[in-house]
């Protein structure tokens, strides 16, 4: 396959006129989309600006190269636009961009076209290459150029081998989409250390893997290695040498100063373990925020299986049960077991031998993972592995304790800082004990540390704000009920799981001992709001969503009808400040609701499989479904649009 059979002549326009990168990445698309090759071109579309959104494809030069890897594709395909007068693109070098390429790939796991797409990427770093198209006056002249240039690519000059130059450099490419950046970023490596005599041998890591993979005698006699990234890079068979971290742009960008560096030997000796961010210095620092972003969503895209996966099953445990018992006239065989039917109705879920099995044996074992495994990813996005431990220690303890999701946040972070804030301090230790740093010190201590944290000073602190929430709620039992109910409600929605939660939960569990049906209602209304409110946002506002978010999104309805708001927590821990509002303004109206009802609810649990003994069903349904739009809708407002 070749370049010219990616293109087709009715996505080429020559001498496009665009005022805005917005309305010239339009442009590309409906392009693109006259070839015939896009399926949905709104799901495209919607792809290209979250790609642009991670970082922009304007690389300097004049040239940008938007591209997207989608199931909305039918076929891989190239649109090409030639902008004579220029349009701003926020490129890394802030000049206008003059020519554009647009790709579209297939999400398959054929990736024939990737080798195709890594050559026009390697093409377009020859100035007279990109002159030639930016002078083309016809399509059919254009497609002349690259077919020319395609077949005078394999007489290229080859650069110095190992063997054979004084300075002996490696390096790696990579980026999220492993398309466009990542071969050009090689390219401009090559070239420039031709120029400037060094042997080099760059390791693609693109979708289709990686290529051109560096062996352990290539790194064992390189004087340096680049690391131009930004995805994740096996980082320990780098151990002890010197190695220059930074973005893949700056592969791009900065190819000479980074070559110069690595081979004057100014870089720090990596050490395995250590977190590749640490050695980024100066080469284009992410922001505190994107940081924290990042490791959030490392943490979240790990714990969505279990919250998915376990919700679901927990969610048929309920069903069965909920078929094969009749909560309103319980088996005298279930009384005798249980002790009472209040104990009965409390166990609901694990009544039958189907339900426990799906519930109590694997599904909730399931979800007993979700916060250790939030919180040591976290901690590994920050520190790498060493955080791992630490981050899984923390989370158990918040997961059985009393902080709940919210104290798994903090464990995360703590974790990791505990581990990069070690590593600087064990830094000084003579070399003959550096050994025993990441497998004796590290987890030792930092275990120590973290548990120690989370015991003493996050527990303590939510164990503290837990009774004052009891106490002002059995202060207010007694007061306006439409009030109360508000307050329970939303207070479910406020960390799910954590200790708001629970207070709310076990007040409300401990009035239907007391015979006061109204509170429970309006607390289990609360906890089934936030995930139904995810899962309608999900699909009315699919650009306030991630892609796995979209994906994972219809899946809170069968949670939030189950009474499972851990459903929401990946997305409430992706975005707190705006989808924790949201959630807690729509279930604080559910749970008004509910009260100025008089629902009542005798169960402790179930969701819509306990309905059947809920008083006033119809209008604790009426109930659940304006809380839950109003929360979606918020969601719509309050999200800004996301990265996919």
């Amino acid at each position: 396959m070749r370049i010219t059979d990616l293109l087709d002549k009715r996505s080429i326009y020559l001498g496009a006129k665009v005022s805005s990168k917005e309305e010239t990445l339009d442009r590309a698309v409906a392009l693109m989309a006259e070839s015939g090759k896009i399926a949905d071109v709104d799901t495209y579309r919607k792809g290209v600006y979250a790609r642009e959104q991670e970082g922009t494809t304007g690389i300097g030069e004049g040239i940008a190269i938007p591209h997207c890897k989608s199931a909305a594709v039918k076929q891989a395909g190239l649109a090409a636009m030639v902008i004579p007068d220029g349009v701003d693109f926020d490129s890394l070098d802030g000049e206008p961009v003059h020519l554009l390429f647009l790709i579209a790939a297939p999400d398959t796991a054929d990736n024939v076209h990737l080798d195709v797409l890594s050559k026009l990427s390697v093409l377009l770093m020859d100035g007279d290459f990109t002159n030639a198209l930016k002078s083309a006056k016809t399509v059919d002249e254009f497609l002349s150029i690259i077919d020319k240039a395609e077949n005078g690519d394999a007489k290229q000059e080859e650069i110095p081998t190992i063997s054979e130059a004084t300075k002996k450099i490696l390096a790696v490419t990579g980026c999220p989409t492993g398309i466009a950046h990542t071969y050009m970023a090689a390219e401009a490596l090559e070239k420039k250390a031709k120029e400037l005599g060094y042997a080099i041998k760059v390791e693609t890591r693109g979708s289709g893997g990686a290529k051109n993979v560096l062996t352990a005698e290539e790194i064992k006699e390189a004087d340096a290695i680049i690391v131009a990234a930004d995805t994740q890079v096996p980082m320990d068979r780098f151990h002890g040498k010197k190695v220059i971290i930074c973005k893949v742009a700056d592969g791009i960008n900065k190819a000479e100063q980074l070559l110069t560096r690595a081979a004057e030997g100014k870089a720090a000796v990596y050490e395995a373990g250590g977190d590749a961010a640490e050695s980024k210095e100066t080469e284009g620092k992410e922001s505190v925020g994107h940081q924290i972003y990042k490791h959030l969503m490392n943490g979240v895209s790990h714990m969505l299986p279990f919250v998915v996966g376990g919700g679901i099953l927990i969610a048929l445990a309920f069903l069965i049960d909920g078929l094969l018992i009749d909560l309103n006239h319980v088996p005298q065989y279930l009384i005798d077991k249980y002790g009472s039917v209040a104990d009965v109705k409390s166990n609901f879920g694990t009544l039958t031998p189907v339900a426990y099995f799906l519930k109590a044996q694997v599904g909730g074992v399931a979800f007993s993972f979700m916060l250790p495994i939030l919180a040591g990813f976290i901690a590994m996005s920050i520190a790498d592995r060493p955080g791992l431990a630490l981050g899984f220690l923390g989370g158990a303890i918040a997961a059985n304790g009393k902080s709940g999701f919210l104290g798994a946040l903090a464990a995360g972070f703590i974790a990791g800082y505990v581990v990069l804030l070690l590593k600087k301090i064990f830094s000084k230790l003579p070399s003959a004990l550096e050994g025993m740093v990441p497998i004796l010190l590290i987890p030792v201590l930092g275990l120590l540390i973290t548990g120690a944290g989370m015991v003493y000073v996050i527990e303590p602190v939510v164990g503290f704000i837990n009774t004052a929430l009891n106490n002002g709620l059995k202060n207010m039992s007694g007061a306006n009920i439409i009030l109360l109910g508000a307050l329970l409600g939303a207070m479910m929605a406020v960390d799910m799981g954590g200790p708001v939660n629970k207070a709310a939960y076990v007040f409300g569990t401990a009035q239907i001992a007391a015979g006061n049906y109204d509170i429970m209602a309006a607390v289990m209304i609360g906890g089934m709001v936030p995930p139904i409110a995810i899962a309608i946002a999900s699909l009315l506002f699919k650009n306030k969503f991630t892609e796995q978010e979209r994906k994972a999104g219809p899946t809170n309805f069968v949670m939030g009808l189950s009474f499972i708001t851990e459903g929401a927590i990946p997305f409430a821990a992706a975005d707190p400040l705006h989808v924790i509002p949201a959630c807690v303004v729509g279930a604080g109206v559910a749970g008004g609701l509910s009260a100025a009802f008089n629902c009542t609810l005798m169960a402790p649990h179930g969701g819509i499989f306990v309905f059947p003994v809920v008083g006033h069903a119809a209008m604790y349904l009426v109930a659940l479904v304006v809380g839950s739009i109003i929360s979606a809708l918020l969601l719509g407002v309050l999200k800004k649009k996301v990265v996919a």
